[in-house]
């Protein structure tokens, strides 16, 4: 696959730029275990990102009822309408995904899966689009750095933002480690097939918040990791400006001890800390 790869790249000027994450994906292994793991139907639409040369592409063409493709390199674009012209259930849009609009109506994008091997530099900007914004997707299949991958699946006292910020929203799990050697141009870094499932949908989300409203959940949840170094209750007193003795005091109503740092939390722990904190959130 490599060589075919490094001849198209030849044939059509294409060069592969790190700045923009475009490693290419050379396993044909890895590329069936990314399938698998989006578990596609016949009758499924799916969002892909950055689909570069068009490897990921051909497997989810051939698998599910409709495929919205979004590159954003104009040179890879071209290219890939060349390669699908013949493709009738495959949309390609050349645009940023961090400011494309799924909303489209013209696109009538609804009940979609994610299947994407996205740029390591857009990761968190892009997961946390399609979590927080309606319509939100049924699942993600995501070829991501390692590293992002094992923060994201962290579980209490090693969760951050970043952890909770797709933990509230889904259920990530990591299917499988992918080596940088899958990879051309070789990646500096190990990669994993990260899935997301169980997505809330914005009504699910509102429901579970119950009397929260979610703007007020993650100005505490980001008040709470503002110095992860501090304890817990010297950031929410800062942060919320109430003393810190009234801090310690809702900390052990919760049931959470009062030196406990903001990593230790759970995703419950959050709920019940905000609904006891509701008066000084905005």
């Amino acid at each position: 696959m490599i060589e075919q790869i490094k001849n198209i790249c030849r044939t059509y000027g294409i060069r592969p730029q790190r700045a923009k994450g475009q490693n290419f994906l050379i396993s044909r292994e890895v590329l069936k275990q990314i399938i698998e793991a989006a578990n596609l139907k016949s009758i499924d639409t799916v969002l892909e990102v950055g689909p570069g040369l068009g490897v990921l592409t051909e497997a989810l063409v051939k698998r599910a009822k409709r495929v919205v493709s979004v590159e954003l390199d104009k040179n890879l674009f071209s290219f890939l309408q060349v390669k699908f012209a013949a493709a009738k259930n495959l949309k390609l849009i050349n645009d940023d995904i961090l400011n494309w609009q799924i909303a489209d109506r013209k696109l009538q994008i609804a009940d979609y899966k994610i299947v994407a091997n996205i740029p390591y530099n857009i990761t968190s900007n892009f997961i946390r689009k399609f979590l927080s914004n309606d319509p939100k997707p049924i699942s993600m299949t995501l070829l991501v750095q390692k590293e992002v991958a094992e923060r994201i699946c962290a579980p209490a006292g090693e969760m951050s933002l970043l952890s909770v910020s797709v933990q509230l929203y889904g259920k990530p799990e990591i299917v499988s480690v992918v080596g940088k050697k899958n990879f051309w141009p070789e990646p500096e870094v190990d990669s994993a097939i990260l899935k997301i499932s169980a997505i809330k949908t914005a009504q699910e989300t509102a429901a579970w918040l119950g009397e929260i409203k979610e703007k007020q959940f993650w100005q505490l949840v980001k008040i709470g990791f503002s110095a992860r170094r501090k304890k817990l209750s010297n950031n929410l007193s800062a942060g919320l400006r109430v003393d810190a003795s009234v801090i310690k005091k809702v900390l052990n109503q919760v049931g959470l001890d009062d030196k406990i740092r903001a990593q230790n939390l759970k995703i419950d722990d959050w709920m019940r800390l905000a609904k006891t904190l509701k008066i000084y959130l905005n």
